[in-house]
């Protein structure tokens, strides 16, 4: 079974620049703001890239697609490799119960003839 995983965390356009500025114009390090903020040092780095980048028009959009938004490629995409593993799973059953299935027929056999064996030696 597939693991859900959490909604990302959207941050509005003026959060963006407020956290930007608050990096140009303070003297304390990346990570203290970001901490502060609640969100990574790496995702204030890249709203400055992106901000120095675009300029005004950075964080503008929609951002990341809605999973009810994603292509019907994509969900189709996410499905297949879903069954493919359903698939392994099946396909590792089924020869494992091929296996017990041909032991326990072999030791079926093998009990048979030993009867057989017993009541001719004893008439």
């Amino acid at each position: 079974m597939t693991r859900k995983r959490k909604p990302y965390k959207t941050y509005t356009k003026e959060f963006k620049l407020e956290a930007v500025r608050l990096m140009d114009e303070s003297d304390r390090p990346a990570t203290d703001i970001a901490m502060e903020l609640g969100i990574r040092r790496n995702q204030l780095y890249k709203w400055k890239e992106q901000l120095s980048n675009k300029g005004n028009k950075a964080f503008e959009g929609p951002g990341r697609p809605k999973k009810q938004d994603q292509s019907e490629v994509t969900t189709l995409r996410q499905e297949n490799e879903r069954l493919k593993e359903e698939l392994e799973i099946l396909k590792k059953a089924a020869a494992y119960f091929a296996r017990i299935s041909s032991e326990v027929r072999l030791y079926s056999i093998a009990q048979h003839k030993a009867s057989n064996y017993t009541a001719l030696s004893c008439a």
